[in-house]
């Protein structure tokens, strides 16, 4: 399975939105709230080209996008590509 990496916020509607679609498929993920640890958002923004707003997903290191962007690669079929390799 491949490794999810989640940047995220307690108080984000999407955010718990994206840690639902994962756990409803069985994936385990790692996750940063940005809260918590504000010194990781800078390196978020990076590994997410400028993009500041969470969720952030990242999918064996490339970046998926936010929640939208899931939830299209989940109902195009794409998402269970990018999580077997």
């Amino acid at each position: 399975m491949a490794r999810v990496e989640i940047y995220t916020k307690m108080t984000c509607g999407f955010c718990h939105a994206a840690k639902r679609l994962l756990k409803a498929k069985g994936v385990s993920f790692e996750e940063t709230d940005i809260l918590l640890k504000p010194k990781k958002r800078p390196e978020m923004i990076q590994r997410a080209n400028g993009r500041s707003t969470v969720p952030q997903i990242f999918i064996d290191g490339k970046h998926v996008g936010g929640f939208d962007d899931l939830a299209a690669a989940e109902s195009n079929g794409k998402l269970d590509k990018m999580l077997a390799s």
